[in-house]
């Protein structure tokens, strides 16, 4: 996993403190960041970076 990537990333799309589905498969897609390593990223930082609007129902 790419850590500086992610978050240079993360930056760019002004991302600091909750992640949307739709932002991270964006963000996967434009960087060339595998979606495991985003979710990966989110959950090992401390404070955690939140997912909400998620398409699948799991975090909200």
């Amino acid at each position: 996993m790419d850590e500086e990537k992610i978050q240079k990333a993360f930056e760019a799309y002004g991302i600091t403190d909750e992640i949307t589905c739709p932002q991270a498969f964006e963000i996967s897609e434009k960087c060339d960041i595998p979606k495991m390593d985003i979710a990966r990223y989110c959950n090992q930082r401390e404070p955690r970076i939140k997912f909400r609007g998620c398409q699948l129902g799991c975090f909200r």
